[in-house]
């Protein structure tokens, strides 16, 4: 039986005989989930001035990455004077090394294989630490005992004799495979204090309640505990992106790692082993320009992963979702021109 109004319209029709003003359309649905993921993290991240300065720092390196490489040549030998100071020429603005090649230019075709190096073996670290810790705190028994079993042994390996016996054997010239190399024993600490956090959050009434709702574990893994341990877990993905950089430098540097992709622990051996930039000024820009890069690129990433621990506040988050919908409600209900002499 179906209902109609005093004048006889149905309830579902608006004004002009449209659909319900309670249907979601997928216009709705796309403006919720864009302010969801992307409006309200941007705020939020551009509110705090860590953030800002980390996050513009992080697209710098990713433009250099992607966008530079494409737009600043490579560098050949002999394409300019050798050993040439910085700010001398303004193609060369870092100066160039004992061969000839522009430093900058160097830093430039070196940046994407340092990204993915650092992205493959922080994610990996992640993921599985993450994973098995939240797993073996919320699960318990004997899954956990096995889990914690393979952490704790994991963590006894020698980190560093390992990584220089496994990367001798295999010699990989991926970045990605390097990074994977480079995370193997780095879960297994973020996996034990993953669990000790969800130890102590797995008998709070919320997941409580979603237990007795019926809810699978996933679901309360993803929903309940997740969110309250991702401060935690963007700090260690920061931390373990650092490692990676560091890590694949010094085995760079070594000359463990097969030069195949030019990165900076590559300019840093060719910095000491060609021109003794450790004992003289005259190279000295040599070896300082990736040391820089590397720490201004470690700097952005903390300030970044400080500043967004804001970002998973629950309270924050609201403040942030109603003044955008309020924003956007005020230019949709402003009227036009054509409104307003009417």
């Amino acid at each position: 039986m179906s209902h109609t109004n005093d004048d006889g319209s149905k309830p579902e029709d608006g004004p002009f005989g449209t659909t319900s003003s309670y249907s979601t359309t997928r216009s709705d649905r796309t403006r919720q989930a864009l302010d969801e993921f992307v409006l309200t993290p941007f705020s939020i991240i551009w509110s705090d001035v860590r953030a800002r300065l980390g996050f513009l720092i992080i697209v710098c390196y990713l433009l250099l990455g992607t966008v530079g490489v494409a737009l600043v040549h490579s560098p050949q030998p002999n394409e300019t004077e050798r050993m040439l100071a910085p700010l001398q020429l303004l193609q060369y603005p870092l100066g160039a090394d004992a061969l000839g090649r522009g430093i900058f230019a160097q830093l430039v075709h070196s940046t994407p294989a340092m990204l993915q190096i650092m992205l493959s073996g922080g994610l990996w670290v992640i993921t599985v630490g993450t994973t098995l810790g939240m797993i073996a705190g919320y699960k318990g028994g004997k899954l956990d005992t096995a889990i914690m079993f393979t952490s704790d042994t994991v963590m006894m390996l020698p980190g560093l004799p390992l990584l220089i016996l496994v990367v001798t054997i295999l010699q990989p010239k991926s970045p990605i495979v390097l990074g994977f190399i480079l995370s193997l024993t780095g879960w297994a600490g973020l996996a034990r204090a993953i669990r000790s956090e969800i130890l102590s959050l797995r008998e709070a009434n919320y997941v409580e309640a979603s237990r007795i709702m019926g809810l699978d574990t996933g679901h309360i893994l993803k929903n309940d505990l997740l969110p309250n341990i991702m401060p935690y877990v963007l700090i260690n993905l920061v931390n373990s992106m650092k490692g990676m950089i560091f890590a694949s430098m010094g085995l760079y540097f070594l000359g463990v790692l097969p030069f195949t992709n030019l990165n900076w622990g590559i300019m840093l051996n060719n910095a000491y082993q060609q021109s003794g930039a450790l004992y003289t000024w005259e190279a000295a820009h040599w070896l300082l320009a990736p040391m820089l890069t590397v720490m201004i690129l470690a700097f952005g990433l903390v300030m970044f992963a400080q500043g967004c621990d804001r970002l998973f506040n629950p309270r924050v988050r609201a403040r942030h979702e109603k003044r955008t919908t309020t924003e956007e409600s005020n230019t949709e209900d402003s009227p036009t021109v054509m409104e307003s002499n009417y």
